[in-house]
C-alpha cells in the first residue's frame, strides 16, 4: 500500500510539472547526489571489462587526440589557458573541466566518450568515431592536467590539420569531392 501511495505522489508531481527541469535551476542536493551515484555506478559497471591499448601514450595518438579534443571537446570541457565559453557556462550539469578535475580511469573515459551520458550535453561519439579515434581522445585527455597553457597550444599545433581526413573512413561521413 505504501508503494502505491509513493507511486501516486510521484505521478502527481510529474503530471503537474512540480519539478523545475530548467538548466538554470540546479537540482536539490538529494536529487543531484542520486543522479551522480546512478551515473557513476552505471559507467563503472559498463566500463570494467574494457581493455586499455598498450600504446595509449603513443605520440601519434596524442597528436590525433589533441586535434579531436580541440575541435570537439574544448568548447564544453575547456583546456589550459582557455576562457569559459558561452556553451560551457550554460550547461547543467556543467561539463567537467578535464584539465582541473581528478581523472576517471581510462576505461571509464573511453566508455563515456563512446556512449555519451543521457540528460547531459555529452554526445555518444562512438556513432561517428572509431574506437581508435576515441582512444586518441582518451590519451590526450589523460595528459591535460599536466599541461600549461603554452604546452596545450604546442600540442594542438602538432595535431593533424585536417579533421575531415581523420574522419574519412568513419560511418556516415560523406566523402568530399572538390
Amino acid at each position: 500500500m505504501a508503494a502505491l501511495a509513493v507511486a501516486a505522489i510521484g505521478g502527481a508531481v510529474v503530471y503537474v510539472g512540480a519539478y523545475d527541469i530548467g538548466a538554470d535551476a540546479p537540482h536539490s542536493q538529494p536529487v543531484y547526489w542520486m543522479i551522480s551515484q546512478f551515473r557513476d555506478r552505471s559507467i563503472a559497471v559498463r566500463s570494467r571489462n574494457i581493455v586499455v591499448p598498450a600504446n595509449l601514450m603513443d605520440v601519434k595518438r596524442l597528436q590525433s587526440g589533441a586535434g579531436l579534443y580541440t575541435e570537439m571537446c574544448s568548447g564544453c570541457h575547456l583546456a589550459p589557458g582557455l576562457d569559459k565559453s558561452e556553451i560551457s557556462q550554460g550547461l547543467y550539469p556543467r561539463a567537467p573541466e578535464l584539465f582541473r578535475e581528478p581523472q576517471r580511469p581510462a576505461q571509464q573515459q573511453f566508455w563515456i566518450i563512446k556512449h555519451g551520458v543521457k540528460l547531459t550535453a555529452m554526445p555518444a561519439w562512438g556513432k561517428t568515431h572509431s574506437d581508435e579515434l576515441i582512444w586518441d581522445m582518451v590519451a590526450f585527455i589523460r595528459q591535460l592536467p599536466n599541461m600549461s597553457a603554452a604546452q596545450y597550444q604546442a600540442a594542438i599545433a602538432s595535431a593533424p590539420e585536417d579533421h575531415d581526413a581523420m574522419m574519412k573512413d568513419m560511418p556516415g561521413m560523406a566523402k568530399k569531392t572538390h
